[in-house]
């Protein structure tokens, strides 16, 4: 795995920059959510890979369209044998069970989502989205009170809000962290990842060299974590504008 030697942010793009033994620049679109990166040779100066980018900017605009529509589980149906994800770990659906309530428990290899006789598929994804949201709300307070002494820094809150392209982001003025549900079908490596970088955040804003230094110092195998998480599939859910939790 190539070392990612500085983050750039271009147009409102992150990117990752490798300086290489190589003759000539090449910019790359990685799945799922058009992540960036810039293989550039070694004497090359940060206003030229600036530049690279902004003139492909288009492309890159495309490929990351691409990247987003296409790079999706199939659709979910929510029935019976049906493979979902939970903290990393894949289960099998069975809808079969019916109750005055609704509920969703897990049992050896099988994830059972439990509604009212009668309800149909959106009513079983409904019950199943309000419970990875519990799961990811139940799970961030302890990462917090982990890291929060660590950095020295200290949101003032979390929310869970659906986000087409992002993990995670960090509205500095409020020192709020957002979180995308779609963090509890991940290892939980990738939920403590997304915390870290935007507690980090909070000391600096950017993702420049700064940012960068202090990922490493914090949690030095933070790229790793962001490349298992950017590999893994993206929920098929067709999301319109986001919405807050």
């Amino acid at each position: 795995m190539s070392t990612v030697n500085a983050y750039l942010t271009v147009a409102g793009l992150g990117v990752d920059v490798v300086y290489k033994n190589i003759k000539n620049l090449h910019i790359s679109v990685y799945p799922p959510v058009g992540r960036v990166r810039v293989a550039a040779p070694q004497r090359t100066t940060e206003e030229a890979i600036r530049l690279a980018v902004v003139q492909r900017l288009s492309w890159i605009k495309r490929q990351r369209e691409q990247l987003q529509n296409a790079d999706r589980q199939t659709e979910r149906r929510m029935v019976s044998g049906e493979t979902h994800f939970v903290w990393g770990q894949r289960y099998l659906l069975d809808v079969s069970k019916s109750s005055g309530a609704y509920g969703v428990e897990i049992k050896g290899n099988t994830l059972w989502v439990i509604t009212p006789s009668g309800t149909d598929a959106a009513g079983r994804f409904g019950a199943l989205d309000r419970w990875y949201r519990r799961e990811l709300k139940a799970a961030v307070p302890a990462l917090l009170e982990k890291w929060q002494p660590i950095l020295g820094v200290e949101a003032d809150k979390f929310v869970v809000r659906r986000m087409k392209t992002k993990w995670g982001t960090c509205v500095t003025t409020s020192r709020t962290i957002w979180l995308n549900p779609e963090l509890a079908k991940k290892d939980p490596r990738c939920l403590e990842y997304i915390v870290v970088h935007e507690l980090v955040h909070l000391l600096e804003r950017g993702h420049g060299e700064k940012f960068v230094s202090l990922m490493d110092l914090a949690l030095p195998d933070w790229r790793a974590r962001r490349d298992e998480l950017n590999e893994a599939p993206l929920g098929h859910e067709e999301w319109g504008e986001d919405e807050r939790a």
